[in-house]
């Protein structure tokens, strides 16, 4: 698949210079056009019988394979979520965190992982790295980690200013679980759990999915307590309500999620060109060193696809005005940044149109 033939499957680029995909991303037309279809099916179906529940669970399977090896993990270690957010609650909820307890995280977290930490019930220590250089958060954070401290809990790429977390190298350095928030990474930059013990993933962001989908990473399920149980937290169970977890992450499932999403999941994932992350990264550096020249960028992000800067006036009435000219950005509350989110279906002309509409 060529650029031209890529970017022409997303109607929203018809009419719009879309760089909000830290947001939601762009939905395919054959994305659009599987969910419409499982949608029938489904409803032709009755949404019942043997041969329907299969399909669901043949369906939940592919989807769970699928992003298991995008992030070089094993199927068994996935469980299907509705959001990051959902799969941090997961995370926490398990790990049973009290008074003594402690995790470290930064100053440059989404809501999302912030509020289900505020809580856990433990103390959270706030490392200061967000707008600051990147070659200096592995000693910021690590020099909050004290005797006391269970987890560390952070993004891989900051959802503020692109900033990628020296993930890798903090498990070295503290042999300390982690919890990750992958909400700005899988799906625009090359990902590889390795030793990191959870991370979660955003489907409806830079994998184009529907929302809301998600998905949580747990390298060893049987070491995390279900605290947030759904029907597939179970393999059988006790009319007290006991039971005997389901085999590998498949016990943390979020429950039920809608299979049009699921079917427009699937498409999406089998859409995604093989140069996307070369391609994204080709257009975020385009469009920072055009930004450049007349803005103040944020952070040193290079290593990501987010692009931040401070436009001249009110962020939030500069984002609605962008898009009354047919631009979308982000415009990120309190900050007073707008927040370009540069994918691989970016053109040169999307980076030009928004230069002109910033006037």
């Amino acid at each position: 698949m060529t650029f031209d033939e890529g970017r022409a499957l997303f109607p929203v680029l018809e009419r719009f210079a879309y760089l909000n995909a830290g947001s939601l991303g762009p939905l395919s037309r054959p994305t659009l056009t599987a969910m419409e279809e499982r949608l029938r099916f489904d409803q032709e179906q009755g949404r019942g019988g043997h041969g329907w529940f299969t399909s669901v669970l043949e369906l939940r399977a592919r989807v769970r394979e699928e992003l298991a090896r995008l992030i070089g993990a094993s199927p068994t270690q996935m469980a299907l979520t509705d959001s990051t957010t959902d799969g941090c609650n997961i995370v926490l909820s398990g790990l049973e965190l009290g008074p003594d307890d402690e995790v470290v995280t930064t100053d440059s977290e989404h809501p999302g992982l912030l509020l289900p930490l505020h809580v856990s019930g433990a103390r959270v220590r706030v490392a200061e790295v967000a707008a600051r250089p990147t070659a200096n958060a592995l000693q910021a954070i690590l020099s909050c980690v004290t005797p006391r401290t269970r987890l560390l809990a952070l993004s891989h790429v900051l959802w503020t200013t692109g900033q990628v977390m020296p993930l890798h190298e903090l498990k070295r350095e503290t042999g300390l679980p982690i919890l990750v928030d992958g909400a700005q990474s899988v799906g625009t930059i090359p990902v590889e759990v390795g030793e990191l013990d959870y991370y979660t993933v955003s489907c409806q962001k830079w994998l184009c999915g529907p929302e809301p989908l998600g998905a949580l990473y747990v390298r060893d399920p049987e070491e995390l307590r279900v605290g947030i149980p759904s029907g597939f937290a179970q393999k059988s169970l006790e009319p007290d309500g006991r039971f005997v977890p389901a085999e590998g992450a498949a016990r943390f499932d979020s429950g039920w999620l809608a299979t049009p999403s699921l079917a427009g999941l699937e498409a999406a994932l089998a859409g995604a060109p093989e140069w996307r992350f070369e391609r994204a990264a080709e257009m975020a550096a385009l469009c920072r060193a055009a930004l450049r020249e007349r803005f103040e960028i944020v952070g040193d992000g290079e290593q990501s696809t987010l692009v931040s800067f401070i436009p001249a006036g009110d962020a939030a009435a500069q984002a609605a005005r962008l898009y009354d000219g047919g631009v979308i950005v982000r415009d990120l509350p309190g900050t007073g940044w707008l927040r370009a989110s540069c994918g691989w279906w970016t053109s040169g002309e999307d980076v030009d149109r928004l230069l002109s509409a910033l006037g």
